[in-house]
């Protein structure tokens, strides 16, 4: 049986942590900043951790999981 891939837009998108959680980067920074507050845009630049529901789902796109 062939291995399997890793899909290409997953592994652009997110990166694991140290203790094997996933990282992700905020939506809504590209364009349209104009109505944005400061604090908001400043947030959006900062990354997140992805939540347990959508981890599993993801770690099969990154063939970490079954």
């Amino acid at each position: 049986m062939p291995k399997m891939k890793t899909n290409s837009s997953a592994k652009k998108r997110f990166s694991l942590t140290g203790s094997g959680k996933i990282k992700r980067n905020k939506a809504f920074l590209n364009h349209i900043l104009t109505k944005k507050a400061k604090k908001r845009k400043r947030n959006l630049g900062k990354s997140t951790i992805v939540t347990d529901m959508d981890s599993s789902n993801i770690k099969f796109l990154l063939t970490i999981g079954k």
